[in-house]
């Protein structure tokens, strides 16, 4: 199998299925207007998402990996399709809710999918490398396919988008089934369990697997107590305007599609856990400046910005690299599973922390920004830590 070519088809899956999560938050205003629905039913709509996707991943970690990684991807890419293509036809809010949650489901599945194919196909000293590539799908989805789904709502209807999506989906799909072979090297011990509550348990007391699992939720804290807030911070701290919000993910976006697979060779090269550190230092810096920034310089803060998008983007290639190789072929699709819906529950809990805290002012001004920093500032350290306890096992 040609690397490049299977590296190309895992970067438009993660593209399709990034873009189709992201598309909703831009349009909120549309569809509260559409369904008559208030601002708590539109936040259902977008949580249902990574909901459904934590709700999937335990019981198809029991299964999945008992099947050829080629078939499971093209059946979780297939019901990701449809289920986009549901969206598109839902004729209320209601349906389009559950329309949201089977493609979110599939949508999480493909995740730890991907990730897993990376881990099988690519030997360890060049697998931080392939996940920079992968990973700059979150990138383009931002830069590119964010903006092209609102020109297409704005100059058609909202349901163009989706149907975009699940188009551009569907053909992926025939190209999978066309080019990609059989990817059963994880089947070929014949050591894959198939009791479906040993696999959880094996990856349970697992005690490097377990550290793998508290490594994601605590990078997850790091990262998504910032993230939902810059915008809204920027708007109404700093001074942005709602069009001038874009600067900051086309810019940041924009310069992570280059860098990414630069942090990858880096990794490969000097090793994943060093990159991983000195790319956390940089994001303990440029955390504590963002969330305690005070300016009226949009230059400054769009290299605020752009910094932490850099920093803590790259981190994230060996870091996701390390988990991968935590544990062997014959159970990462399983181990990843689990970890996607790990990964959900923390975004969300990240989130939801830092709604707590932060406050909005007289002014309407955001207060408390910075103690949601401290809070992510800490998660980093601690990261940091957990990294260098991270064991690799695989024999790829």
């Amino acid at each position: 199998m040609n690397e490049k070519l299977l590296l190309f088809l895992l970067a438009v899956v993660q593209f399709t299925h990034i873009l189709d999560f992201m598309i909703i938050m831009p349009l909120g205003k549309q569809f509260m207007q559409l369904f008559d629905i208030s601002p708590q039913q539109f936040s259902l709509i977008v949580s249902v998402y990574a909901g459904s996707a934590f709700v999937v991943g335990f019981p198809s970690a029991m299964i999945i990996d008992r099947f050829d990684r080629k078939k499971a991807l093209l059946f979780a890419y297939t019901g990701f399709t449809l289920g986009t293509f549901a969206c598109a036809l839902a004729g209320d809010y209601y349906l389009f809710l559950a329309a949201r949650s089977i493609t979110g489901g599939f949508g999480g599945v493909l995740s730890a999918l991907v990730l897993s194919i990376i881990g099988d196909a690519i030997p360890l000293k060049r697998r931080a490398s392939a996940m920079g590539v992968v990973m700059t799908a979150f990138s383009a989805a931002s830069v590119v396919g964010v903006p092209v789904g609102l020109y297409l709502a704005a100059e058609f209807t909202w349901r163009m988008p989706f149907f975009v999506v699940g188009g551009v989906a569907a053909v992926f799909c025939v190209l999978i089934f066309v080019f990609v072979p059989p990817l059963r090297r994880h089947l070929d011990s014949g050591l894959v369990q198939r009791n479906p509550f040993r696999v959880l348990g094996n990856i349970f007391r697992d005690p490097n697997q377990r550290m793998a699992l508290l490594f994601t939720i605590v990078l997850m804290l790091g990262h998504f107590t910032i993230i939902p807030f810059i915008a809204p911070y920027m708007q109404l701290n700093v001074g942005f305007s709602d069009y001038e919000v874009t600067y900051i993910y086309a810019i940041g976006g924009t310069l992570t599609i280059f860098l990414l697979p630069l942090f990858g060779r880096l990794a490969d090269r000097f090793g994943r856990a060093r990159i991983f550190t000195l790319a956390s230092l940089g994001a303990l810096a440029s955390i504590y400046v963002l969330t305690n920034l005070d300016t009226n310089s949009m230059v400054l803060a769009l290299c605020v910005t752009s910094s932490f998008f850099v920093v803590a983007s790259g981190r994230s290639v060996p870091a996701t690299t390390m988990v991968t190789s935590v544990v062997r072929p014959e159970s990462r699709g399983s181990f990843m599973s689990v970890r996607t819906s790990i990964n959900q529950a923390a975004m969300g809990a990240g989130s939801f922390l830092a709604g707590i805290i932060i406050v909005e002012r007289a002014d309407e001004s955001l207060g408390n920004y910075a103690y949601v920093g401290y809070i992510a500032i800490a998660m980093s350290a601690l990261a940091i830590l957990l990294a260098w306890k991270l064991k690799a096992v695989d024999d790829n």
